[in-house]
């Protein structure tokens, strides 16, 4: 009965092994494709990380989460987290004295056609308007940030299958072995004649 059981336990152990190598090939996969895509599209908007100047003017907290960026290509997730929190914000919030698009907008909508035709109903819109290009690019900037965070867990997810699946293929040959060993110490001596 021992021999049995472990011959069980081992085969569903080796058969957990096997998902678990799927596993982990498709969350490679994914991870792969993941980073690549982000990168990609990324690389395609042609956005050079602030340096210099731009980030003197910034607050010191903006400045130092993009020092460690500057001049290089926005082409990764953490990029694009620091270049949409402490760049586009940083701007936008100066620019709005902190009020939202939502704000702004309202502001603006509320305004008679005389006063959207003034000189500071012109000044609104135009304020409203760079708020929405902002707002939108910082949505999009954050959503390659998440789906770059997608990809790195799925990489984590993928290393967690293979030594998963590697233990699990130990652990099955070892009961094999044994149930092997079990079974050929309990076979019966052949009755001398």
């Amino acid at each position: 009965m021992r021999t049995v059981l472990d011959k069980l336990i081992s085969w569903t152990g080796l058969a957990l092994a096997v998902v678990l190598l799927v596993a982990g090939g498709l969350l490679t996969w994914a991870n792969v494709f993941i980073d690549d895509q982000v990168e990609q599209q990324l690389t395609m908007q042609d956005i050079t990380m602030p340096e210099g100047a731009a980030l003197d003017s910034l607050a010191a907290e903006d400045r130092e989460a993009l020092e460690e960026y500057a001049g290089t290509p926005l082409d990764s997730g953490p990029k694009a987290k620091a270049f949409a929190d402490h760049y586009i914000l940083a701007h936008m919030n100066a620019s709005s004295d902190g009020r939202s698009y939502e704000a702004v907008s309202g502001e603006y909508l509320a305004m008679s056609e005389e006063e959207k035709a003034s000189e500071a109903g012109q000044a609104m819109a135009g304020l409203r308007e760079s708020l929405f290009m902002g707002s939108t690019l910082r949505g999009l900037l954050l959503y390659g940030y998440a789906f770059a965070t997608i990809g790195t867990i799925a990489g984590y997810a993928a290393i967690a299958a293979f030594v998963g699946a590697a233990v699990l293929l130990v652990l099955a040959a070892l009961g094999l072995v044994h149930a092997r060993r079990s079974s050929a110490q309990r076979a019966p001596e052949p009755a001398a004649v």
